[in-house]
């Protein structure tokens, strides 16, 4: 399933801080409302403590933070996954979420092995004015980034070694960012071999690639992707 382990750190998180979260609230609630209860009365002091009570919920929910990029993070991954799935899957297959070998602790967020290729796709997202360009850098608006595309261009190396160990012939895979939210140019980006695509246009992208390998290689290769990633949820 796409996301899934995101999703599973992302409520490891949630739970570790929910107590901490729920006494600061009720706390912060409870005084402000016995404050303006002692000045206007009851009625005006219960309005302000569950006023607040709703705001703090809707703050804790959208303020930037670890456990919020870890909700963000994997709510991509699971629309990543509901588009790739309407690839045909007469000629793909794909896989979500799973572990990369040789020692990687980041995972796969998405396999897809077609007739026009193999594909390793990292989903990340990004707040919608964010605009991603290249400047002797790549850049994510005043942000310079300096790990994402070296690692996903490493995960995909890493799976083609193991794909070719494998199956015993060289299978090339494109690394390719899925970019949720954040703007680019319609053609994407490539910044040192990997592909920095709006996601909503990946699909496509793969689509009209030329045609690379038979039906009964993509099955083989697939085949193999299942045997060497497992899913990321089960380690």
């Amino acid at each position: 399933m796409a996301g899934a382990s995101a999703q599973a750190r992302y409520r490891a998180l949630r739970a570790e801080r929910r107590q901490e979260r729920a006494l600061a609230r009720v706390v912060i609630s409870g005084v402000a409302g016995s404050m303006t209860a002692g000045l206007f009365g009851w009625p005006p002091g219960l309005a302000v403590g569950l006023g607040l009570l709703l705001a703090q919920l809707l703050y804790f929910r959208i303020r930037p933070g670890v456990l919020t990029d870890w909700r963000r993070g994997a709510a991509a991954e699971r629309r990543m996954g509901r588009r790739l799935s309407r690839l045909d899957p007469a000629y793909f297959h794909v896989l979500h979420d799973r572990a990369l070998p040789d020692g990687f602790r980041e995972n796969l967020d998405h396999l897809v092995v077609g007739h026009t290729g193999v594909y390793a796709i990292s989903s990340r997202r990004w707040p919608p004015l964010t605009r991603l360009r290249v400047d002797g850098r790549l850049w994510a608006g005043p942000r310079p980034l300096t790990r994402l595309h070296a690692r996903t261009r490493r995960a995909a190396s890493a799976v083609a070694a193991r794909l070719a160990a494998e199956t015993g012939h060289e299978v090339e895979i494109s690394p390719v960012i899925a970019v949720h939210g954040g703007r680019l140019p319609r053609g994407g980006i490539v910044y040192d071999g990997v592909l920095l695509h709006r996601a909503d246009r990946v699909n496509r992208l793969i689509e009209r690639q030329p045609v690379l390998f038979t039906t009964a290689e993509v099955a083989a290769i697939a085949a193999a992707a299942e045997r060497i990633l497992p899913p990321m949820i089960d380690i």
